[in-house]
């Protein structure tokens, strides 16, 4: 019965090995806030910038995020931060684009 030696590791909200992670927990948070970002000022046809650059960067942090993750809670909140970006980017780059109306 390996289950009954394993450690309760039902505590903290990210780190669920019982370590501190303050690199992942601080590229979840970005990744989760950019991807907000982009996925909200996606619907706006004049905020292209912001959203394709946020989501940009937001897919960026997350995927350096996923590659350095060490716990599944972090992982978690990282491909949501990175779905929402992506949705942000495209909606961006289908509304203009990351120079649209600026380099002609």
């Amino acid at each position: 019965m390996a289950q009954a030696l394993r450690p309760n590791t039902a505590g903290g909200l990210f780190a669920t090995d019982g370590k501190p992670h303050p690199l992942q927990d601080t590229l979840l948070a970005v990744t989760l806030v950019l991807g907000v970002v982009a996925f909200v000022t996606g619907f706006f046809h004049s905020l292209h910038l912001l959203s394709s650059w946020a989501g940009l960067v937001g897919i960026l942090t997350g995927a350096y995020g996923q590659w350095i993750s060490e716990t599944t809670r972090e992982r978690f909140g990282l491909i949501l931060g990175l779905g929402a970006s992506a949705a942000g980017f495209f909606l961006g780059m289908a509304h203009g684009g990351l120079f649209g109306g600026v380099i002609n």
